[in-house]
């Protein structure tokens, strides 16, 4: 189905178009600023805007018939590239500006001999992703997309209101996140009742060790809902608002954590060593730094165990804003 000029802001395909198109000028603006390597920042805000692009093609999948070239797999490679380059720019940052001073001198020689690999390693990323942005691969992705902006095609759901869509939108991805295993670490069951375990430092690095990759791949998931979820907060009120900023902050949260245990490996990889021998010090400030993120984490996570916090959001869920104004907030969105 063609786009119909005259076709009501307040239908699903309308919105999908706005969100694609506000997602897709964001990632491209910052293209040559990526290519210059003048701005770490640019990088950043080039990669945040290619993730929205894709959670927004994942949203509103079932009102979009996007060309092969515009679709998720395609946005997920190029984004896969810039992510990789940006992880090395946080790794890095976070080294120099945590790590670099507070150091004995015995460990400083194999700390800066990391610094020096690492940074040799980025120049090698930043090849791979100058190479993306100039390959076919990434061309026939922004023709595609800017084509399709022009003169888009729908599937057929997009011709309904989006206020009636929404919940069957976003009720499977939450579900999806309530059901995951990551909820289960760290926590026992008796008679019914969930607790929190007070784990110690020790048994929080062991909890890693075996389920590390567990709560890395929660992570991933809390940022898919999220980022679905901040799509529509038009659509809601101020608790719907709330809960995306708990789950942003979960998925900061969880993202120190990870980041700690990633720092830990690249750098044992880098260096070729045992970095608890190599690398003492650092090597117990990482262990220290983990389980305080662990800490934070308790309080969310224990918040989002209670079944009411967990009705009260579906609910949510179920009812967006009967009083939203559809051409009000279309202008706000395109302002945005």
């Amino acid at each position: 189905m063609k786009s119909d000029s005259k076709q009501s802001a307040n239908t699903l395909g309308e919105w999908a178009k706005i969100a694609l198109e506000k997602h897709f000028q964001k990632t491209i603006q910052y293209e040559e600023d990526v290519l210059s390597d003048r701005d770490p920042e640019a990088l950043h805000q080039m990669r945040v805007g290619m993730r929205r692009l894709r959670s927004a093609a994942q949203g509103f999948s079932p009102a979009l018939d996007l060309p092969k070239a515009a679709r998720q797999s395609q946005i997920g490679k190029i984004s896969r590239s810039l992510g990789s380059l940006r992880d090395l720019d946080v790794l890095l940052e976070t080294l120099e500006t945590d790590y670099q001073d507070a150091l004995p001198d015995q460990e400083n020689e194999e700390f800066k001999r990391a610094l020096i690999l690492l940074k040799s390693e980025r120049n090698q990323v930043f090849d791979a992703v100058r190479e993306t942005l100039n390959s076919e691969i990434y061309l026939s992705f922004k023709n595609s997309l800017a084509e399709w902006l022009n003169r888009p095609n729908y599937g057929e759901m997009a011709l309904l209101p989006i206020q009636n869509i929404l919940p069957d939108l976003l009720l499977p991805e939450v579900s999806a996140l309530f059901l995951h295993p990551g909820w289960l670490l760290g926590i026992k069951t008796k008679k019914g009742q969930v607790k929190i375990n007070n784990l110690t430092e020790t048994e929080v690095e062991e909890l890693f060790k075996t389920e590390g990759e567990t709560l890395h791949d929660m992570r991933k998931q809390v940022k898919r809902v999220r980022y679905q979820m901040s799509l529509f907060t038009k659509f809601y009120g101020d608790a719907y608002s709330e809960y995306v900023a708990d789950l942003k902050q979960i998925q900061e949260v969880l993202g120190k954590m990870q980041d700690s245990v990633v720092l830990a490996e690249t750098l044992s990889r880098v260096l070729g060593c045992d970095l608890q021998e190599t690398l003492p010090t650092l090597t117990q400030k990482l262990l220290e730094k983990r389980y305080l993120s662990w800490l934070e984490w308790q309080p969310l996570h224990q918040k989002y165990l209670k079944p009411e916090i967990r009705d009260h959001l579906r609910l949510e869920l179920l009812y967006p804003n009967p009083s939203f104004k559809s051409k009000k907030a279309f202008k706000n969105k395109k302002k945005g």
